[in-house]
């Protein structure tokens, strides 16, 4: 029979932690290796592919450099060459060029707008 009901606040810093380390060497233990695999492609996946801003972009980049090493720049290569005639690609480069310089555009005639108020 179930007396109490715990919540994380009942625990310290540290038997938290403990808990979390159990948890974490316990459940991969229980999973097979076709499930290993599958949360490994999730969580590789979700981590280069959801990358948001430059920051992330450049880690993410590194992470890939530093997988393929030696063979980076041929990988590279091969990619450009595989898509550089896809006209899709370029309308899209052309069409986020495109966007950037009308932002930037609004953004400047914002700051030359003047505030009726301030005469």
């Amino acid at each position: 029979m179930k007396d109490k009901s715990f919540i994380y606040s009942d625990l310290s810093k540290k038997q938290l932690e403990n808990l979390k380390e159990f948890y974490i060497q316990k459940k991969v233990e229980s999973m097979s290796n076709q499930e290993l695999k599958q949360y490994v492609l999730e969580i590789i996946s979700h981590q280069i592919n959801n990358t948001i801003g430059k920051e992330e972009e450049i880690e993410a980049w590194g992470e890939i450099s530093d997988f393929f090493g030696e063979q980076f720049e041929t990988v590279i290569l091969e990619i450009q060459k595989k898509y550089s005639d896809d006209p899709k690609i370029i309308e899209t480069e052309i069409d986020l060029q495109k966007q950037r310089v009308e932002l930037l555009e609004r953004n400047n005639l914002d700051k030359e707008k003047k505030d009726m108020w301030n005469d």
